[in-house]
């Protein structure tokens, strides 16, 4: 069985389960794929789009099939030598609704539950208050209105469940169960004798030490009584007198409600209140404490026992970062993973590979003593777009944006005050009860009782909107070395923008997040208490990071919108070939076998989009002049306001760039029905971005004259015929270069060091938009035509606007991974520098082990290069003096068959390149005679 050589992401869900990815497995078998890499199929959510809202880690998804239909898909991708990659989420799970069963049971029985510690609830998160209403409950805050109103309105209902004898509130598709020990304050009310006299069987529990045991028994009782028809009806007739309008009905139902676990509340109030922590700011989704091993075995079970028995060679762990203790956390699980490692089938892989989601910050580095195998791979999509975006467009579009929207070019001035904000509305309760953390270090010394939660909280806010990644790992034994820099960068900051008496509390709290050990302390007390505050602390700035860099300041800063996306560094507009060359090395050395990506389910914009793009790094200054007319020619497209024109100037020109950039090759501004459709995708990305930028619109408060307006003026630009022609004939300028770029960034990622990753369908052109147009269905009939005809590269460039020229490399490469997977897992890494007048054109390395080498040579920045061609292919005569150093010998083209032979000098790029835009040679020699050896065509040079 082979290691995991090639991944290929699917999006599982309802309209594409495990049944339809078996359907497919020998296409992906001939594309030349090792292992398919699933989204989440533990039980999540009915309906679910994606999988990470889970309800029951226990089992996969009956959705998706189950695990009869997971089996089929492992044995018929074992028949193909293939195997599986699975995403786990030990984040969270789905809370809300009424399938979590988990949750169920804590709302019904509190901090008795045998649940009540899987999730990170703080049952004691307002005790300093005058009047607490959370002290040994959960805010529950899924109620579409206030409190008072829905009680009155009647939506809330009592019901009973027969099946398992318990009583519980409805609204909607909520349900907040009642504690057994109080179905006494209804089963009093009724007038049957037997039903009545059930009331003091569960009023005992609330003396009996096993309450939840012994409510068992009660239950089956109370059913028994309820095979009687007259109990039946007397019991419906108690339960109208908590449901209705009434004042009486509305006053029992509250005071029931009163006795319970937990305080329904109004959806807006959980930002600021809520006491247990989500994920990000969604209150459907629910913290697990994963770090309990009890917690960890029950929501691993299912995933390890898959890995034994052989159906999983590897496991993807979704969001690790917001981990109590990420290291912790994946060195317990490598060790579960090496434990049954000899207990897996013989024909599997030994090694299981483990891989974490996770977002490195400018300079940052996935820390090695893990035991994991690597990221993700979004640093490779931010590396390889920086190299492809021309660093003298940032002053000109710097400029535009400056100009037009008037808001500041600097992507991480707008990070800051996208940070102030997030912890302003959307996570006060999280950075509250971080602040309380660490006002409760501050009151355990003699020294820092004076330090005020005032105080904390300003200190606390600076430090946070200046920090520069996502979050640090200090433990018991303090902050590491690897954070100290990015800890000091903030505390820079942070002193910088604090008055002078806080700067005393901005140095206690360095010592308290870390830069003291908290096993240092004398007392177990003062340690428990900063332990704690460094777990709120770090939990805390992850979401922070994404929701203020990834949801809003991304969506706000549009110098170039390709450089915003999930884990790129947007402060960076471009990076040169030596930093990409410098990333690739590292991960060579560090993390080998780590996944390398270009395209993800998380990903604002689909990778053909971003290469397009891209080039208009390299068009600025027609793009200024195209965007300084456009504006005037949509003058009656915009609406005027109250609070200004819609749209605002920068989401209008945010709007340009995204129509450059996913404007298809294949799209003609003729086409009404066509046209038509792209509006609709565009408009759905609009709506997202304009709440997510939170300037004009917001998702806690929409703004929908705003948001109708923008939709209006796209759908304005689209049938307004001079502007939809000079923006349809600025797109095509884009289609070539564009094309260009996919096509590099496709070769790099198969040949770079790390596991290349294929998202679902995008061996074609992507040209999709944030999620959830990102996941729309692939049409696998078309693909697999496409791979039927067997295409040779220089064939399907000719038609290269279908898209079929990018399927035909991906699986030449593929299939040269198949062939040589020791020189790709284990091939060194050599940077190639060019000479000549094209020299900053060309990125190119080599890999080699034991013999063999490979040569990778791609172009870059290439617009003006493609002058006077029409295919994205650059003349020979364009690259002029340019040459690569290279070794002696036979270069065979992996893409074309065709063998150069390279003498001492070197090799004329023009040489390397003249068949195909971007080259992959392997050296040859009289034991490599691979499948496509023979009828080589020799040429001299």
């Amino acid at each position: 069985m082979n290691e995991i050589r090639a991944t290929l992401r699917l999006q599982f869900h309802r309209d594409f389960t495990l049944a339809d990815a078996e359907r497919w497995v020998d296409y992906y078998a001939r594309l030349g794929i090792s292992h398919l890499y699933a989204s989440p199929l533990q039980m999540s959510r009915a309906g679910s789009p994606h999988g990470y809202d889970g309800v029951d880690p226990t089992r996969i998804d009956p959705e998706l099939g189950g695990e009869t239909a997971l089996k089929r898909l492992v044995s018929r991708l074992r028949a193909h030598d293939m195997g599986l990659v699975l995403d786990i989420v030990p984040n969270h799970l789905a809370v809300g609704g009424s399938e979590n069963l988990w949750w169920q049971d804590v709302l019904a029985w509190g901090s008795d539950s045998p649940y009540a510690g899987f999730f990170d609830i703080d049952w004691h998160s307002d005790t300093n208050s005058a009047a607490s209403t959370l002290n040994g409950k959960l805010l529950v805050p899924f109620l579409g209105v206030a409190y008072a109103n829905v009680l009155r309105s009647g939506e809330l209902t009592l019901d009973y469940d027969a099946e398992a004898a318990s009583f519980h509130v409805d609204y909607h598709e909520h349900r907040f169960p009642i504690d057994p020990r109080h179905y006494g304050d209804i089963l009093r009310f009724s007038e049957h004798n037997a039903l009545y006299e059930q009331a003091a069987f569960f009023e005992t529990l609330q003396q009996d030490e096993d309450a939840y045991t012994s409510a068992q028994d009660a239950r089956r009782q109370l059913n028994k009584v309820l095979e009687s028809p007259e109990a039946q009806a007397s019991l419906s007739a108690v339960m109208r007198l908590f449901n209705g309008t009434s004042t009486h009905a509305t006053t029992r139902l509250h005071a029931l409600l009163e006795r319970q676990h937990y305080r329904l509340a109004w959806w807006r109030t959980a930002s600021d209140e809520i006491n247990w922590r989500r994920f990000f700011d969604v209150t459907e989704l629910g913290g697990l404490r994963i770090e309990d091993p009890e917690v960890f075995k029950a929501v691993h079970a299912l995933p390890l026992r898959l890995v034994e028995e052989g159906w999983v060679d590897g496991l993807r762990i979704d969001h690790v970062d917001g981990l109590a203790d990420p290291q912790g956390y994946c060195l317990r699980l490598r060790q579960h993973l090496d434990a049954i490692e000899e207990k897996r089938p013989a024909d599997a892989p030994r090694h299981v590979a483990l891989y974490v989601e996770k977002i490195l910050g400018d300079g940052e580095t996935l820390p090695t003593d893990w035991g994991v195998d690597g990221t993700s791979g979004y640093e490779f999509m931010n590396v390889v777009s920086g190299i492809q975006h021309d660093p003298t467009g940032s002053a000109p579009l710097s400029r535009l944006w400056r100009d037009v929207s008037g808001r500041d070019a600097d992507f991480a001035a707008e990070v800051r005050q996208a940070r102030r904000e997030v912890l302003g509305s959307l996570l006060v309760s999280e950075f509250s009860a971080c602040a309380r953390a660490l006002h409760a270090v501050a009151r355990a010394q003699l020294s820092s009782r004076d330090i005020t939660l005032a105080a904390i909280r300003r200190t606390l806010e600076a430090l946070i909107v200046h920090f520069p990644i996502y979050r640090s790992y200090a433990d018991d034994t303090g902050r590491s070395e690897a954070d100290t820099p990015f800890f000091t960068q903030a505390m820079h900051g942070a002193r910088q923008a604090l008055n002078p008496p806080d700067i005393g509390v901005l140095e206690a709290l360095e010592r308290w997040l870390g830069g003291e050990a908290p096993r240092a302390c004398a007392k177990d007390n003062e340690r428990q208490l900063r332990q704690r505050a460094i777990t709120r602390f770090q939990q805390l700035t992850s979401p922070v990071a994404a929701k203020a860099v990834e949801d809003t300041a991304g969506y706000r800063s549009a110098v170039l919108i390709s450089r915003n996306d999930v884990g790129f560094d947007g402060e960076h507009f471009s990076h040169s070939v030596e930093h990409f060359h410098q990333a690739n090395a590292q991960r060579a050395h560090d993390f080998p076998n780590a996944m390398v990506t270009t395209a993800t389910h998380d990903h604002k914009r689909g990778e053909d989009v971003r290469a397009r793009l891209a080039a208009l790094s390299e068009h600025a200054g027609m793009f200024t002049h195209q965007v300084e007319r456009w504006r005037k020619m949509a003058a009656p497209l915009r609406h005027a306001l109250p609070e200004g024109l819609a749209p605002s100037p920068g989401d209008e020109l945010i709007a340009y760039q995204m129509l450059l950039g996913a404007w298809p090759p294949t799209l003609d501004p003729q086409d009404g029905e066509a046209l038509e459709r792209f509006n609709q995708r565009l408009a759905e990305w609009q709506l997202k971005a304009l709440r997510e930028a939170k300037l004009r619109s917001h998702w806690l408060w929409p703004n929908e004259a705003y948001e109708s307006a923008c939709r209006s003026f796209l759908e304005g630009l689209l049938t307004t015929a001079p502007l939809l022609n000079s923006i349809a004939a600025a797109a095509r300028s884009l289609d070539l270069p564009g094309a260009l770029n996919g096509l590099v960034q496709t070769v790099l990622r198969l040949t770079v060091p790390g596991v290349p990753d294929l998202y679902q369908g995008n061996e074609f052109w992507d040209y999709s938009l944030v999620d959830p147009d990102n996941r729309r269905p692939v049409d696998y009939n078309l693909r697999q035509a496409g791979l039927d005809q067997a295409l040779t590269p220089i064939a399907a460039l000719r038609t290269w606007r279908d898209g079929r020229v990018k399927q035909a490399v991906i699986a030449r490469l593929l299939k040269l991974r198949q062939r040589h997977p020791l020189l790709f897992a284990h091939g060194d890494y050599h940077p190639l520098m060019a000479s000549g007048e094209c020299a900053n054109h060309v990125v190119a390395f080599t890999r080699r082990y034991k013999g063999y080498q490979l040569l990778v040579v791609a172009p870059r920045l290439t617009v003006h290069l493609l002058d006077n061609t029409d295919k994205p292919h650059i003349p020979q005569d364009h690259w002029e003096d340019t040459c690569l150093p290279l070794a002696p010998g036979g270069w065979r083209s992996i893409l074309t068959k065709t063998t150069l032979k390279v003498g001492s000098t070197g090799i004329a790029v023009a040489s390397l390149l003249e068949e195909l835009p971007v080259g992959v040679f392997l050296l040859t020699n009289d034991s490599d005679s691979g499948t496509e050896a023979p009828h080589l065509h020799q040429r001299n040079e």
